[in-house]
């Protein structure tokens, strides 16, 4: 396996179904029903081959594998790929999300479908690109390219304000990531490298580490969402079609909680300590307060958007509490979200196609029309609130043992997100499923098709595998993140900052 660059090939495959879509001329039934074997196909290659890296990846090596490595633009920027357990779960995730989404997109997507698909498939190579540099500046090429994609199929094929979302989700967005840019230009004229495994093992000068670390925030924040700049996504949310809201919440949040812990943590030990209270601050802040926000809304998608910005809060306590428990957890919870948050936004897809029209107040009884989907929304809704025997309980419970380590206080207030969730998640899910049909429309509605089941069904499978066997994930990012908690204690304890 180190003699086949198979960690480039996974990144860029995508990019081979795309030069085949560009090309793919016919009448437009034949376009667009050809295109979708081509993305489908192409994904589940990408599929295969990460199946393939996990295959053969060493458990117990907390090191970087697979490493492939090439000078580009005059030793300024080398092209440096490889991977440890963090990385090859979220690149998992990526490959495990992707066909999914393709699929809801054939089902949904009528017009321009082909140039959906590219966009898809653009996408899936910069998140795997994201997931897999070991060189600070390919890391922001591919941080940065998959905002076009995403832009691009929000201000196309989303809803009535759909520009106006994709502008402020692209300016909020690109705004933070100028100031990691600077940063990144700063670590290269005072570090004389921009590789991350050197850079890790090099102590970055100490007088300047917060204000690099604050570089670095102001983008991971904003792509979290971090309260206050989580204003774009509920927008992006509402106007993007369902499976462009499943690739942003499945994927493109998780790349900034990755780069806390690979870059925050790894890079600026010193800073990550004096602005910890500042991040437990504002996610317990998100937490709460987006909770409040979620039970007021009249809009399935603004709902769950908000309980995904107070997810990621739980994620962020978890980063930055520093042990094991926390950081397990917060990856865990940003998998377990991945893929619930998925399923819920294709729940709502699926009835939406039906009646087009996301307001609560026009739904109710379902359950007497859709009985099947009403099973499935019901373990995803169990899974979001964090029911025992769900994914979404093992990675919560993990945040809050290790909060509650580091500070009682903070597990206190971030315990009071599981009951809002509980609030709102049941709340939407009454008013969704249960009660008298008051709507003539929904006596029309038929219950889950082939596709939708073929959507549905493995997020389902892996919402309770996870929840009864969460050793699949937390066996493999296990020695990684004993790497980088150990690092953070001993660095803690170096300086004299034990709690």
């Amino acid at each position: 396996m180190n003699e086949i660059p198979i960690l480039t090939l996974t990144t860029f495959i995508p990019l081979i179904g795309v030069f085949f879509l560009l090309f793919l001329k016919g009448e437009e039934e034949f376009v667009n029903r050809t295109s979708g074997y081509i993305s489908l196909l192409t994904s589940g290659i990408v599929f295969l081959a990460s199946i393939l890296i996990l295959n053969n990846f060493n458990y117990n090596n907390p090191d970087f594998q697979f490493i492939e490595q090439h000078d580009w633009i005059f030793n300024f920027v080398n092209y440096k790929v490889g991977i440890d357990g963090i990385s090859l779960s979220f690149i998992l995730l990526t490959t495990f999300i992707t066909p999914i989404c393709i699929l809801a997109t054939i089902n949904s997507v009528k017009k321009r479908l082909r140039e959906f698909l590219i966009a898809l498939l653009l996408m899936e190579t910069m998140m795997i690109g994201v997931f897999c540099s070991l060189d600070l500046f390919i890391f922001y090429l591919f941080f940065e390219a998959g905002l076009i994609p995403m832009f691009l199929i929000i201000g196309i094929w989303g809803g009535e304000k759909r520009v106006y979302s994709a502008f402020k989700f692209f300016l909020y967005t690109l705004f933070g990531s100028i100031f990691m840019l600077i940063s990144i230009i700063y670590i290269y004229f005072d570090a004389g490298t921009l590789d991350v495994e050197k850079l890790l093992n090099i102590q970055i000068n100490k007088d300047y580490q917060k204000y690099l670390w604050l570089g670095f925030f102001a983008s991971f924040a904003v792509k979290t969402p971090m309260w206050p700049v989580h204003t774009w996504l509920p927008d992006a949310h509402v106007e993007a079609p369902t499976s462009g809201s499943v690739i942003l919440a499945a994927i493109l949040l998780k790349m900034a909680g990755y780069g806390f812990i690979r870059f925050s943590l790894g890079l600026f030990p010193d800073a990550s300590v004096y602005f910890a209270p500042l991040v437990f601050a504002l996610s317990i802040i998100a937490i709460i307060y987006t909770s409040l926000v979620a039970l007021v809304q009249k809009d399935m998608k603004k709902l769950i958007a908000y309980s995904s910005v107070a997810h990621m809060g739980f994620v962020t306590i978890g980063i930055f509490v520093f042990n094991k428990q926390g950081i397990e957890g917060s990856i865990f919870q940003m998998i377990s979200h991945g893929i619930i948050s998925s399923a819920l936004f294709l729940c709502v897809g699926v009835v939406y196609d039906r009646m087009h029209t996301r307001e609560i107040s026009e739904y109710g009884g379902v359950v007497n029309i859709m009985p099947k989907y009403a099973v499935m929304f019901m373990v995803f809704t169990l899974g979001s609130l964090g029911l025992p025997g769900t994914s979404g309980f093992v990675g919560e419970i993990l945040v809050l043992i290790g909060s509650f380590k580091y500070n009682y206080w903070i597990a206190f207030f971030a315990a009071t997100g599981v009951i809002l969730s509980a609030c709102y998640s049941l709340w939407l899910y009454r008013r969704i499923v249960f009660g008298k049909i008051t709507n003539e429309k929904i006596q029309k509605l038929t219950d889950l098709n082939k596709n939708e089941y073929l959507m549905l069904t493995p997020l389902l499978i892996m919402t309770i595998v996870l929840g009864f066997y969460p050793a699949l994930i937390l066996d493999l990012i296990s020695s990684s993140v004993d790497k980088v908690s150990n690092n953070m204690t001993d660095y803690i304890k170096l300086v004299g900052a034990v709690k």
